[in-house]
């Protein structure tokens, strides 16, 4: 081991002061048929079996004494092979990224990618064979202790198997860009290291693992350690010859490699370069030199350390894992009230999605009202259709279907179907009177504790409730389109909204696995009101003269999921217009009514694109529509108005305490909007892009959040 390594896992507490520290205990079996005595090294945390195995310099010490350990037995030929597992349920996450995020320097960085690979290393070159036996979550490093051994065991039962660094701004960087790719292939690998993990992350099953051979052979959950090491006997008996194809190290490579650039471009656009350089050290795989490979990883990952969209992404995972499970001023749970019924006011699309969503989590009957039996019907249709698609996927059994489908009903009857409900919640016309008549109507019929809940996109809920006998009891419970998809609930208290009220609509949140973020009852609230400040400064540069392909080019390179324009195709332009023509009223300072958006809505137009090509393309129909001034600005000019407008408009919300802190205007537009976590939501990517100070005089976030540290 090289001296800055030995070094750094020294002084692992200094530069890793928080480190959940991961011990390796060694223990000796004797294998069964004579296969000889074998040393098992368990990978354990101490703590329950839901908190992860994380690695940081202590652990890699740990590990690389056992290594010790056992490298001296098989030296000695007292042990014929060395096995790595976890504890239950869980092999290894990765690395500790509570550490990464304090590290100031790049030599420190350096020292972290070339102290995993000394210490991974050394399983594949000990004199016996080495087996590691996925029994659990293994995530990055995790993973890659795994592709340093002789032969690999996966669990049936495994929930999530990942190398999710891409999505966090790092490169697998204990072995994974070079491995990988020589023993699976690299278009496998390219699926795995850059498709998944710019696909929010997604993990793999044990069936999965086993197919794609990362893994040699696959076991049932139940007696997965004992089934492993009975097949890891057979093979050092030579019973069993593990038989992998050749890697085809052909022009397929480079095809994979060209297939990753092109997903990364899709995603990213450029914006953020860990996808990038993962797939340089995957191009330079190619020649099977795991010695350079893994010198690329330690360079990459150190470069990346010190890059501001690594401190960006374990930002917005610390988000995403730890705030959105603790809101920022939500009341005491205790106060919560139980619900056991839910209402539904209205059964078209959103309606239905709702209470598909109320039925699925709370288990509790459902019921819709609509202003005509048919809209019912259809509504209720629409529950039932998807409860037969779950069924038909197997992710349900017959029972629970037919359990689910008695429990949502439809009547034209308010008081029918409300009389007993504990939360009622509205999904009509985005219009202040309806849904004050609404409310008017299931207040006089709804029981006095009954949580009246709005998933208005832009409405005042403290105007909505002002008619009411008891407006405390009203609530916002904004969700977010497709409704199972996206996360976010924005929850709104009203002037008069009580604790309990709120309560209850934060324990209903948590049931439904929500993000709930609690917002002040301000116009469009937090998602919605930053996306028309967005998308209407994309407008009006449009509006002004600057044609519509320069305007959307110029987001690029902020890698966002979609356009401003495709955005607003999904979202519908008469609800986009509806909404800046509610801000306009707000604001009228900031926020315009676009001209040739509302002629786009009269026209009845879905979105500014047409796709017969295949692409998006400007409808000539929509082209006629506009009316344009003689303006033009570069896409730089463009991108630094709209960053401006943006950061404008986050600096007015924080003022106005429309949330608790700048993290809760990211962690809204990371679960609700899908912003890349590489920005950190926006406003570690407006600090770093100095738009915050030019703008509001000051960072939106201090020195060393999301970013390096002073």
């Amino acid at each position: 081991m090289s001296t800055t390594t030995a070094e750094l896992l020294k002084g692992a507490a200094e530069l890793f002061p928080g480190e959940v520290v991961t011990q390796a205990h060694v223990r000796h079996l004797d294998l069964p048929g004579g296969a000889g005595r074998f040393a098992l090294i368990t990978l354990d945390n101490g703590l329950d079996h839901t908190k992860p195995t994380t690695i940081g310099p202590q652990s890699l010490a740990n590990l690389n004494a056992a290594v010790d350990q056992v490298e001296k037995e098989a030296a000695e030929g007292t042990i014929t092979g060395v096995g790595v597992t976890g504890k239950p349920f869980i092999f290894a996450v990765g690395a500790d990224l509570k550490g990464v995020e304090l590290l100031k320097s790049h030599s420190d960085a350096l020292a972290i990618g070339k102290g995993g690979h000394d210490v991974f290393r050394r399983l594949s070159g000990l004199a016996v064979p080495t087996f590691a036996y996925y029994n659990g979550a293994a995530m990055g490093g995790g993973v890659e202790i795994g592709l340093h051994c002789s032969y690999r065991t996966v669990s049936q039962a495994i929930p999530a198997f990942s190398l999710p660094e891409v999505f966090l701004g790092l490169v697998p960087g204990w072995g994974g860009c070079a491995l990988l790719p020589n023993l699976i292939g690299a278009d496998r690998a390219v699926s795995v290291i850059i498709e998944n993990a710019l696909n929010q992350n997604r993990q793999l099953k044990g069936k999965q693992v086993f197919e794609l051979g990362i893994a040699d052979a696959i076991f049932e959950g139940a007696d997965f350690l004992e089934q492993s090491l009975l097949w890891t006997a057979a093979v050092l008996k030579g019973e069993i010859a593990v038989e992998r194809p050749e890697v085809d190290r052909g022009e397929a490579w480079d095809q994979a490699v060209a297939r990753g650039r092109a997903i990364a471009d899709s995603k990213v656009h450029g914006a953020a370069p860990a996808a990038y350089r993962a797939l340089e050290i995957i191009a330079a795989a190619k020649s099977g030199d795991l010695g350079a490979g893994f010198d690329a990883e330690d360079q990459a990952l150190a470069d990346l350390i010190m890059g501001g969209e690594l401190r960006s992404g374990i930002y917005s995972f610390n988000l995403v894992q730890k705030r959105a499970k603790r809101p920022a001023g939500a009341p005491d749970k205790s106060l919560a009230r139980p619900v056991t019924k839910v209402g539904v006011v209205g059964a078209g699309l959103m309606a239905s999605q709702l209470a598909l969503l109320f039925l699925r989590r709370l288990e509790v009957p459902v019921v819709l009202t609509d202003i005509d039996q048919e809209r019912i019907d259809k509504g209720v249709g629409y529950v039932h259709a998807e409860i037969e698609k779950l069924l038909g996927k197997g992710r349900i059994n017959q029972d629970k279907a037919n359990r689910l489908k008695a429990l949502v009903t439809g009547v034209l009857d308010k008081a029918e179907g409300f009389f007993d409900a504990d939360f009622v919640i509205e999904a009509v016309f985005e219009e202040i009177g309806v849904k004050q008549q609404v409310f008017a109507e299931v207040e006089a019929v709804a029981p006095a504790h009954a949580i009246l809940a709005t998933n208005t996109s832009s409405l005042s809920v403290t105007e909505m409730a002002s008619k009411l006998k008891h407006p405390e009891r009203v609530v916002g419970f904004h969700f977010f389109n497709p409704v199972a998809v996206l996360p976010l609930l924005e929850i709104v208290r009203g002037e008069q909204t009580d604790d309990a009220s709120l309560a209850t609509a934060f324990g209903v949140a948590r049931k439904l696995k929500k993000t709930a973020v609690l917002v002040k009852d301000a116009p469009a609230f937090v998602v919605n009101r930053i996306l028309t400040r967005f998308m209407g400064e994309i407008q009006n540069i449009i509006d002004e003269g600057t044609p519509v392909e320069t305007a959307e080019k110029a987001i690029e390179p902020l890698g966002l999921p979609m356009s401003p324009l495709v955005l607003l195709e999904l979202v519908g332009p008469a609800i986009g217009l509806h909404v800046s023509e509610t801000l306009n009223r707000a604001f009228p300072d900031r926020f315009t009514v676009s001209e040739n958006l509302a002629a786009v809505v009269k026209a009845g137009k879905r979105g500014f694109y047409v796709y017969d090509s295949g692409k998006p393309e400007l409808d000539p129909e929509v082209a006629a529509l506009l009316k344009q001034g003689g303006t033009v600005l570069t896409e730089e000019q463009v991108r630094d108005r709209v960053l401006d407008a943006v950061a404008q408009e986050i600096g007015l919300m924080l003022d106005e305490g429309v949330v608790a802190e700048a993290q809760d205007i990211d962690l809204c537009l990371i679960t609700g909007a899908g912003w890349p976590f590489h920005l950190g939501g926006v406003t570690p990517y407006l600090d770093r892009e100095g738009v915050s100070e030019r703008v509001n005089g000051k960072r939106f976030l201090e020195q060393g959040v999301a970013s390096v540290p002073a």
